[in-house]
């Protein structure tokens, strides 16, 4: 199996690259946050828990993520692998993930980090808000959303780092030109 985690701030991407990264080497991707918003839509009890965080721009609990992906991922265990988009967000997450893959003998093999600056992604936020009409792309919650990630989330690169997993793309230029930044780094790994 190949399980990759794409890692980046609100904004950054991750989304559209990780859907063209699932296409092209035939992994599940994995979107904590599409998950979440379709639990909030359909009015579930674990979707009214994650809006009264998500709203506010923080963090939904671990444990309520981690159950939902021990789930999915034994549902899938026939998967080619893993993309997580937007999981992990914090490194107790970041151990909670290795721990969830080891129970069912994988391990993440990378972890692409896409790099832009705060400028760029707010301005990305805002276009998207106004486009899809998502109430929390409105820029009191980019922020929030910002300062949420650089406090709780940045820490992620130095745990990933410090394994020898984490893989920097720069995260500006057309969709095309990152995708092939980070098909560059998968492949090196798959050669390897």
């Amino acid at each position: 199996m190949l399980n990759l985690v794409i890692f980046g701030a609100p904004g950054s991407g991750k989304g559209t690259q990780s859907e063209m990264i699932a296409e092209r080497y035939g992994l599940q991707h994995v979107s904590t946050g599409e998950i979440l918003r379709a639990e909030i839509a359909s009015s579930t009890e674990l979707g009214k828990l994650a809006d009264s965080y998500m709203s506010k721009g923080e963090l939904v609990p671990d444990c309520v993520v981690i159950e939902m992906l021990e789930e999915l991922i034994a549902k899938k265990s026939d998967a080619k692998g893993f993309i997580f988009d937007g999981f992990p967000r914090t490194v107790p997450q970041g151990e909670a993930l290795n721990q969830l893959l080891q129970r069912h003998g994988e391990r993440v093999n990378a972890v692409i980090s896409l790099e832009v600056s705060d400028e760029e992604l707010i301005d990305r936020l805002l276009k998207r808000g106004a486009i899809l009409g998502r109430a929390d792309d409105n820029r009191k919650t980019i922020e929030s959303r910002l300062n949420v990630y650089y406090r709780q989330t940045a820490p992620l690169k130095d745990f990933y780092r410090s394994q020898g997993l984490l893989k920097e793309v720069v995260g500006v230029g057309s969709v095309d030109e990152i995708f092939e930044s980070i098909v560059e780094e998968i492949d090196s790994l798959t050669q390897a």
